[in-house]
């Protein structure tokens, strides 16, 4: 008795904080089973995702994976053709991309000229989709570099110096107290203190800016 091919759907997002409706809905249209939709909210860098393994584990030659768009597969060029070529030929599954109606596999199987079609397209997407990731990582180094040429400060602003830490540090200074009391007086770490201390014999109030002098 042959089996029923069934078909699946992929969705994914790279952070917890984005949303997948889109997807589902455009997955839930095709239509695609509310049960055999895997999502997973985690980075395209590679396939090491649950959901994603869970449905190569399920999936059995004749089935169907649907996805909203190419890059919903993966991000790596190389990566995204060698993982497409498994799943149509090894695994003898058909893909199916939404976005893109030219790479529907299950009309193109036996269609010399459509299986070409599909798989220059696929390049093509896969490339692109590429170039731009690389271009947005490019603009975002860029963006910060600039950011930093013009003194912007990134991470933690440093920790503001008390009213009490002259007299502390005063105190520290002349043998009244510890390191670890001055540092109590305070309120931060020893190592918060030292820092403070060495910003001081550089000739810095804070990391980055010169401390002004009075004739």
């Amino acid at each position: 008795m042959n089996r029923t091919s069934e078909t699946y759907g992929y969705a994914r997002v790279s952070a917890k904080d984005q949303h997948l409706d889109r997807q589902m809905d455009a997955l839930r249209a095709f239509p695609v089973s509310e049960t055999k939709i895997y999502a997973d909210k985690a980075s395209g860098k590679d396939f090491n995702r649950p959901a994603y393994q869970q449905l190569m584990r399920t999936m059995q030659p004749g089935d169907v994976l649907v996805i909203k768009s190419i890059d919903r597969l993966g991000r790596n060029y190389d990566e995204i053709l060698e993982e497409w070529r498994r799943i149509t030929k090894t695994m003898r599954c058909a893909m199916v991309v939404l976005d893109m109606p030219l790479l529907d596999t299950r009309f193109t199987k036996s269609n010399v000229t459509g299986v070409f079609i599909a798989d220059v397209v696929l390049q093509l997407l896969s490339y692109v989709a590429q170039v731009e990731r690389d271009s947005i990582r490019q603009r975002q180094a860029e963006g910060i570099a600039a950011a930093q040429a013009r003194g912007v400060r990134f991470g933690r602003p440093p920790k503001k110096r008390p009213k009490c830490y002259e007299a502390t540090k005063a105190a520290f200074t002349s043998g009244a107290i510890t390191r670890k009391e001055a540092a109590a007086r305070l309120r931060v770490s020893i190592t918060t203190f030292e820092k403070w201390m060495k910003e001081d014999d550089a000739g810095f109030d804070a990391p980055g800016r010169e401390r002004k002098t009075f004739a």
